[in-house]
Formats: structure tokens, sequence, C-alpha cells
């Protein structure tokens, strides 16, 4: 108590010189946690604007060859079928969910017409066999059920729209439910609606149906537009997907270097990529962060050294008195200490209270920015943001104190 109380005398005689040294510490915090925190709404908003495709599903659809092979020509047109399917199920044990989208017209425009009633629209339109959604399982269906295997085994002409689908035929998605529509003519009913945030929302204008019903309704043969793959759990998604691409290949006597004739989006390897972004992105976060709060600590080591220089006499007759030179070293180390860790600990609390409360804004106001979310901050990185104040503050003060610990008596007694 009695060393606190003489630290408090000593603050309180540099007011101004103490306040300002104190916001160097707090300023470094508040950037730091601000930082870090923008950066992880920054990671989130990209993980959901992303797509409802989990992280380690395969796409796979085929292009020409640009490599000429076994005495065929450059250009051929790469057309993959449900027999490819049935041979990556047979021979790579690795897979886990197989699956196929088949267009009914263009992959990326809404441009089949599809009619309820009076109400009509221009929507995609794809035929998908009954692991689909095993693949996309973070599709969330707002209403009715997902497709499934006794759909695609019976034919049953049955869909699932999107909300942006539903919005545009009925009043409301209950509504929906149970009531056919008119696809090129042809009847099917809906028994789900589905959300995708995928392409901004844009794959909420798709409406799916079994592929059987598809090729039924609309032909199409054995032909599969494009593949998509799971693996098992455990199973390297990059290993399996160049152990899929060698197999179609190899059915489709396509050169092993040609790297366009069957093209593959791996959201593993995508994955991969963003975390290393986002690693370094908050790497970088961390250099800033410590970079200007050690600007604040080189202010608190100056103050340090102000104090040791002015309080020299002071030393000096302590020690002479009695007083160990540890005892010296902690009462500073205590001092230093004490403003940075004071100062720091108000710059992470105004820092986490402004996270907060901008995430708080964004859900009241149901803000949705293509690039940035509700900002937050773990518990992980404020315990690691405390543990930082505590050493700034030990690293501040140590060397002021050692040098006042190595002043003599005699010293003391000389200095002006």
């Amino acid at each position: 108590m009695d060393s606190l109380q003489e630290i408090l005398f000593s603050l309180r005689q540099n007011k101004l010189r103490t306040g300002l040294t104190a916001f160097g510490v707090f300023w470094g915090i508040l950037m730091l946690i601000l930082l870090l925190g923008a950066g992880r709404g920054m990671e989130k908003a990209f993980a959901e604007g992303w797509s409802n495709d989990v992280a380690d599903s395969i796409w796979i659809f085929p292009s020409t060859t640009s490599v000429p092979y076994m005495g065929l020509p450059v250009g051929r047109q790469i057309q993959l079928t449900q027999s490819d399917m049935a041979a990556i199920r047979q021979q790579i044990p690795g897979v886990r969910f197989l699956s196929s989208e088949n267009p009914l017209g263009s992959f990326i425009n809404s441009d089949i017409s599809i009619s309820y009633g009076t109400k009509s629209g221009s929507f995609g339109v794809l035929g998908v066999a009954d692991q689909y959604f095993n693949i996309k399982e973070k599709i969330r269906f707002d209403e009715g059920r997902r497709l499934n295997g006794l759909d695609e085994d019976d034919n049953r002409k049955v869909v699932v729209i999107g909300t942006r689908v539903s919005e545009r035929l009925f009043t409301t998605h209950i509504e929906a439910i149970g009531k056919e529509i008119q696809i090129n003519g042809i009847s099917f009913k809906v028994i789900g609606i589905f959300f995708d945030k995928g392409n901004q929302g844009r794959m909420s204008e798709r409406i799916y149906m079994p592929v059987s019903a598809f090729k039924k309704a609309f032909g199409g043969g054995q032909d599969v537009a494009l593949i998509t793959v799971r693996p098992k759990e455990g199973v390297d998604g990059i290993k399996l997907e160049e152990d899929v691409m060698a197999l179609l290949k190899q059915r489709h006597k396509i050169a092993p270097d040609d790297v366009r004739a069957i093209e593959a989006s791996n959201m593993a390897r995508a994955a991969q990529d963003v975390n290393a972004m986002f690693t370094g992105l908050n790497m970088f976060i961390w250099l800033v962060g410590i970079g200007t709060l050690l600007a604040g600590i080189v202010g608190v080591s100056n103050i340090m050294i102000i104090t040791v220089k002015e309080r020299t006499r002071e030393i000096g007759i302590r020690k002479a008195l009695g007083a160990n030179p540890n005892s010296i070293v902690g009462s500073l180390l205590f001092e230093s200490v004490l403003v940075t860790s004071v100062a720091g600990y108000s710059g992470l609390v105004l820092g986490v209270a402004i996270l907060e409360g901008v995430s708080a804004l964004f859900t009241k106001m149901k803000i949705e920015l293509p690039f940035f979310q509700q900002p937050e901050i773990d518990i992980g990185v404020a315990i690691s943001a405390l543990v930082l104040l505590i050493a700034s503050g030990v690293i501040a003060g140590l060397m002021p104190a050692l040098r006042a610990a190595r002043i003599t008596p005699i010293e003391a007694m000389k200095a002006e």
C-alpha cells in the first residue's frame, strides 16, 4: 500500500506527462483491437458470401482438348456421361457423395420460362442426382423438404425452388408447397423452398428436380454437364481430385498434361488460399498494432528514465537507509506496469465496446455488406492483448529500474 501511494503521488506530480504517455499505450491497444475486429468482419463476410458449397466439395466440368493425344486432334469437345460417374463410384474408394448438374438452358443465365397461373418469370432449371444436397448441405430450406433417392428412383415430377422463384410466383413460401408450376409446358409439383446465398443470392433463382425426371421430360440421354464429388472424412480432397481427373482423362483419351480438357474447381484449394490470405492479413494487423503499441511503450520507458533521474537522491537515500535493490526495481516496475495496464486496459475495453456497438447496429438495421459483416473479437485475442500489456509494462520499466538499482548513495549525493 505504501508503494502504491508513493507511485500515485509521483504520477499526480506529473499529470500531463503521465496522461500523454498513457495515451500512447491506450491508442496502440485500441487500434490493435479495432483492426483485428475489422479483419474478422472481413473474413466472415468472405466466408458467408462465398457460397453454400462445403469446403471439401469438388466440381468437375468438361471443356475442349488443348493437346493432341493418341492420334486425336486438338479442340475435341469432351462430354461427361453417367457411366463416368459409375466408374468414379466403383474405382475411387475415397468418394463419399457423388452427383451431377444438368441445366435445361444456361448454367449462368436464368433463361427458362416458369409459370404458375397468371404469374411467370425466367429462372435456371437443373436436374440433379439424389446426393446433390448432401454435397450442398449448407443450403437452407425454409419450407418443405429436399429431393431424395426415392424421387429419383420413381421418376417423380417434383421440384425444389429458390426463394426468389417463390417470391415471384407465389404470395408466401408456404403457399408454394404442393402447387404445380409449368416448366416448358410440363407440370412439376413444388415440394421445397430453399435459399442459396451463392453469387449474392442469385443462386436462389434456380429450380432443381431429380435427374431421372429431368431426362424423361427434356431428354439428354446419358450426358452429364457437370460432376460434383465430396470425399469421405479424412480423405485428402486435393489427392481425390487428382485421382478423379486421372480416371476421366484415361476414359476420354486425354493427354495427362492437358489442363484444359477437363477442369476442376476444388473448394479445398480455394479454402487454403483464403485461409492463407487472412492469416497474412492478421499477421499484418498484429505487426501494425504492435508497432503502434511500441511507440507508446517507448514513451513509458522514456518517462521512467526521467523519473529515475528526478528521484536519484531519493533512491540513494533509500539505499543508504538499507533498502535492497530488488525493492527499488520492484517499485519502479510496479509504476510502469500500472501506467501501461490501466491505459491499455482502457483501450481494450473501449475497442471491444466499439466492436460490439457496430455489430449490434448491423444486426438491428439488418445491414448486409458484400465484403464486411459484424466485427468481433474472440476471448483468446483479448487474453493475448492483456498478456501483451503486462509484458509491455515490464519491458518499459525494466531498463530504468535496473539503472536505478545500480545507483550508489555516493552518486546520489552528487546528483543535482
